[in-house]
């Protein structure tokens, strides 16, 4: 199982978004040319973001994304549910039907699969994207600081 770009991308812009935005909204293009994302697809992203409850959006001049919450206050499992990306390692997508429709039972490895899926929700849930920053303050304050400054 892996996590899609979408999921990936999601959780980077977010990190951008907690990093730079203090006092005013930050454009989707300055996320996407620092993230090396592209723009329509960080526009997809967001709108899902915003329907999720996790960034709001100003229009108009000076207009851009803030957080709708504390950085504290958001989970990396936040992030990539609102964007609907599966987090499911099971074949069956946890129907339980693992050998197809016309099968009705469980492969001989659902429990395993299901029991991953719960340790990742866990932990995913458990890392929030205050953590995501402060872990990149510590790595590179100087860039961070940058980041700030051009604002």
């Amino acid at each position: 199982m892996r996590l899609s770009t979408k999921g990936r991308y999601a959780v980077m812009a977010m990190v951008d978004l907690a990093v730079v935005c203090r006092d005013h909204p930050v454009t989707l293009a300055e996320v996407a040319e620092r993230q090396e994302i592209s723009l329509s697809y960080l526009e997809q992203l967001f709108a899902k973001l915003r329907k999720g409850g996790l960034v709001n959006s100003v229009r108009g001049p000076g207009g851009g994304y803030s957080l709708a919450r504390r950085a504290d206050d958001v989970t990396v499992a936040d992030i990539i549910i609102a964007v609907d990306e599966p987090l499911d390692a099971t074949q069956c997508g946890g129907k339980g039907n693992c050998g197809g429709e016309e099968h009705t039972g469980r492969c001989m490895t659902h429990d395993l699969w299901a029991t991953l899926n719960q340790k990742m929700v866990e932990y995913l849930d458990s890392v929030s994207l205050q953590n995501l920053v402060d872990q990149q303050r510590e790595r590179q304050p100087e860039v961070l600081q940058d980041l700030r400054d051009a604002r």
